[in-house]
């Protein structure tokens, strides 16, 4: 996958460690930050296409992303 969309990144000048939060007050805030972000969407995809099971990635939690995984593959199924 192409990864040019990450030079636009809102999140290129931030540590990394800010998008691997501990608690649930870190999540808000790296998902405060990709709120902003114009590549959030590539920056999801990438995520759910690679597997990457830690961190904010496009906005979305691990959660979120396990969730997103687990409707693709029952669509996935039914069609």
């Amino acid at each position: 996958m192409n990864t040019n969309w990450m030079e636009k990144s809102a999140c290129i000048d931030i540590s990394p460690d800010v998008f691997f939060p501990s608690d649930g007050v870190g999540v808000i805030v790296a998902k405060s930050i990709c709120d902003n972000c114009l590549v959030s969407e590539s920056c999801l995809e990438y995520a759910l296409q690679n597997q990457i099971d830690h961190g904010v990635w496009g906005g979305c939690s691990e959660r979120q992303r396990r969730k997103i995984l687990k409707v693709k593959r029952i669509e996935d199924l039914v069609n």
